[in-house]
């Protein structure tokens, strides 16, 4: 693609973001929405490959109509309040706004599009898709926490978690892993919307830095199976022990960066008396543990043999300071996070 228009459309994701991040008023952050969904079309079309044809329209189609009943529902709270305000919705269109946005963020069971969209582009629009295109729809779900259903929150984190550990089991491409991996951490992140806005943000903001590290991580090594990072060995030892360890990190496994939001939120849970809620996101997230086991055997205890009779490790890519700065964090931020949670 044009780097002209490349830029264009990256700047363009970064204004709809700043519109919608900025504004007060629900059809101005419909707008940013719009824009945000229009400029990553291009992107994820720039290989005109047949899937990546079939999953920008399976894309545009999903997010058109939840911007539909997202501008429907601001219409109608627009007739029975009189104001446009985003922190004061009726009663009567809480639940299909949140039900709009959801869809957008691909949480069960509107779900579906999410594993086969990312699946059909490259990686780099696959980390745009999983993290940038989140941020606007998450920010307007924490403006309007206090209104949200508490039962919908909770059935759908719920779901989520089942879902994204059910749906991960049996996969070895790695964007559908992620696909289902995002499904899995939304669902943590919205079961706790409604009880504590503070702890979804953080759980949200470790979420993009792991998802980050992830996603950079294989773009290095140029992997999209698993099998192939557990290939890849030989040439980049450091940076497929770093894979290794950013899968538990997300599976939850303390001292990583993943155990701190499973268990605040877990806390939260049992200090609200939910406590069927707590154990049954615990046994749901169990599904999600065994599936980041399973790739963590096969990138560790499944090598290729080695062949070459060099005793030097041969690094064939050189890692940038960007990725040595997020694999840092997606790995270490434990003990720092009573001093994020005080800022």
């Amino acid at each position: 693609m044009n780097p002209i228009a490349t830029m264009m459309f990256l700047t363009s994701l970064a204004i709809g973001t700043t519109i919608t991040l900025s504004s007060h008023h629900w059809l101005l952050a419909w707008i940013g929405l719009e824009i945000n969904t229009l400029a990553l079309l291009p992107i994820m079309t720039k290989t005109p490959h047949p899937r990546a044809i079939e999953a920008a329209t399976k894309y545009f189609l999903t997010q058109a109509t939840a911007s539909a009943l997202m501008l429907f529902s601001c219409l109608i709270n627009a007739m029975q309040t009189g104001e446009w305000d985003i922190n004061t919705p009726s009663n009567l269109t809480t639940n299909s706004l949140s039900i709009a946005i959801m869809m957008k963020l691909g949480l069960a069971p509107m779900h579906f599009w999410l594993p086969e969209v990312l699946q059909g582009i490259p990686l780099m629009t696959g980390l745009i898709l999983s993290t940038w295109q989140k941020i606007p729809p998450m920010i307007l779900l924490l403006q309007i926490s206090h209104s949200v259903n508490l039962n919908l929150t909770v059935i759908v984190g719920l779901t989520s978690v089942l879902i994204g550990g059910w749906g991960g089991i049996g996969q070895t491409q790695i964007r559908k892993i992620m696909a289902f991996s995002s499904i899995g951490h939304l669902g943590w992140i919205i079961t706790i919307l409604k009880l504590n806005p503070q702890l979804s943000l953080f759980n949200f903001i470790l979420y993009v830095v792991m998802t980050t590290a992830m996603f950079l991580s294989v773009i290095t090594l140029s992997t999209t199976k698993m099998s192939q990072i557990s290939t890849s060995w030989t040439k980049n030892p450091a940076l497929t022990t770093t894979i290794m360890l950013i899968l538990l990190s997300l599976a939850g496994l303390p001292p990583l960066t993943g155990f701190p939001p499973k268990l605040l939120i877990i806390m939260e849970l049992v200090k609200q008396n939910m406590l069927i809620s707590a154990t049954l996101i615990m046994l749901a997230s169990l599904l999600t543990l065994f599936f980041y086991l399973r790739l963590t055997y096969i990138i560790t205890l499944t090598l290729s043999p080695n062949t070459h009779n060099s005793t030097i490790w041969r690094t064939a890519t050189k890692p940038s300071l960007v990725l040595t700065i997020i694999n840092t964090m997606a790995l270490t931020l434990l003990p720092l996070t009573p001093t994020i949670l005080f800022m």
